[in-house]
């Protein structure tokens, strides 16, 4: 994809928030947690971090030798907020085409989405912490709890987690999304973390503090674009098999409007 020439490369350095490994599994509650238990019992490790811009260079950058990449992918959407179903009718289907003609897959699952901004009731905040949204265990429990008949079957051949991001309004300037080359890390820098609902336990990865991390982010991105992020792959032959991400303060926009975006979570299987 070539650079948009409205758009230079803008590196900075930033506040990332990893997290300490402790004596206890980290678990976070979303919701008020039993008495005398903690809403969260992690450990904040701010660094601050050359964050360098990949504008310019998106071509470079692909889920195979990454773990993310840079997509053209326009929408019909208009509002994202206004109805829910309108999101599944008409998104989840232009999703499901993007990563067919992006990643070769066969058959794409959408089972979630979240919209951020920190200045609108309702909606989520950016993330702060360092993390990916799974784990080598709690992905194929993704599969089963979604597509259960045919899980079995699915769970024989590859298939993976890839989260769609895109901006709502354009250009983010207020918490950008800042990625983790693939090739800088290893999965001993992962912190099996829970995330506690009501009536379900997942499994997240939080993440250790390494100065071997290399991070990346698009500036000014518009919502004509998005960003796939690979949150798990099932195939174990030297590929990137996942990247962690979190937005993080942008020293460069101070004062800027909240950032509004939507983050979609796509189950994506492959041929043998």
């Amino acid at each position: 994809m070539p650079l948009d020439a409205s758009v230079q490369a803008k590196p900075l350095t930033a506040t990332l928030h990893y997290l300490k490994r402790g004596p206890e599994k980290p678990v976070r509650y979303v919701f008020d947690p039993p008495p005398g238990v903690r809403q969260w019992n992690g450990i904040d490790d701010p660094h601050e971090m050359r964050i360098e811009d990949a504008r310019g260079r998106e071509a470079e950058f692909t889920l195979d030798r990454n773990g993310f990449q840079l997509a053209k992918a326009p929408t019909a959407v208009a509002d994202f907020y206004a109805d829910e179903e309108e999101v599944k009718r008409v998104y989840y289907p232009e999703l499901d085409q993007l990563l067919r003609k992006e990643l070769g897959a066969t058959r794409v699952f959408i089972f979630d989405h979240t919209v951020r901004n920190a200045g609108r009731q309702g909606a989520r905040e950016p993330s702060r912490r360092v993390h990916n949204d799974h784990t080598v265990n709690s992905a194929p429990r993704r599969v089963r709890d979604h597509l259960g008949p045919d899980a079995d079957a699915l769970l024989k051949g590859r298939f993976g987690i890839v989260n769609v991001w895109r901006p709502i309004r354009g250009p983010v300037l207020d918490s950008p999304l800042a990625l983790c080359d693939a090739r800088t890390f290893t999965d001993a820098d992962l912190i099996a973390s829970d995330l506690v609902y009501p009536h379900v336990r997942g499994e997240t990865s939080s993440v250790e503090f390494n100065p071997r991390h290399r991070w990346y982010y698009f500036s000014e991105m518009q919502p004509d674009e998005a960003v796939l992020i690979r949150v798990h792959d099932s195939a174990d032959d030297g590929r990137a098999r996942l990247s962690f991400h979190t937005s993080f303060d942008n020293p460069l926009a101070p004062g800027a409007p909240p950032r509004e975006s939507i983050e979609a979570r796509c189950l994506v299987f492959y041929p043998a």
